[in-house]
């Protein structure tokens, strides 16, 4: 598999089928914590799972890593494309997961709105080196959702992401590209 040219394809479509996108996870290379170090831009690489669509009409903006211990899992833009960090919330997530939420536009002010009522500046998650799928490499661990986020190089300054929800059986993928 040419991996540079089946991610270029696949992150162009935004979609591709699940099978796919554990194949191109696969054949990446690990990355250390001081790599993930910085802000990140993301989005979703869509793959049939539930939440796809879901941080794109919440305006998700990305995740910073400013250390090992201190990382903020979720940047959203409020109205006037400000940067602000979002607390998780479980019961939320399950909400959203078990109540099929129209993933459009129209539903976007009020996924800003409860985003909103979420702010925080205190750090929500950290990195470790961890194995997931055969391979070492940095994973953010949330602090209080059962969700670790592993990542694995595309290039420089891009990561292909795979979310591993201990309540949710198939894996979620996302792409982040380094905020310059």
């Amino acid at each position: 598999m040419e991996t540079l040219e089946n991610y270029q394809l696949i992150l162009k479509s935004g979609k591709t089928t699940r099978e796919k996108a554990l194949e191109l996870f696969d054949s990446l290379e690990p990355v250390n914590l001081e790599f993930m170090f910085g802000r990140w831009q993301g989005s979703g690489l869509h793959t049939d799972h539930p939440m796809d669509g879901l941080l794109e009409i919440s305006n998700w903006y990305g995740k910073e890593f400013l250390d090992s211990e201190h990382v903020h899992p979720l940047l959203f833009l409020d109205g006037q494309g400000k940067i602000f960090k979002v607390a998780p919330n479980a019961t939320l997530m399950d909400w959203v997961l078990k109540f099929p939420i129209p993933k459009n536009n129209s539903q976007k002010p009020l996924m800003m709105f409860i985003n909103s009522l979420l702010k925080t500046e205190k750090s929500q998650a950290r990195l470790r080196m961890m194995e997931y799928r055969g391979k070492v490499t940095a994973t953010m661990i949330y602090d209080y959702l059962p969700i670790n986020d592993s990542f694995r190089k595309v290039d420089e300054n891009t990561v292909l992401g795979i979310m591993d929800n201990k309540n949710i059986p198939q894996p979620f993928f996302f792409v982040l590209k380094r905020s310059l």
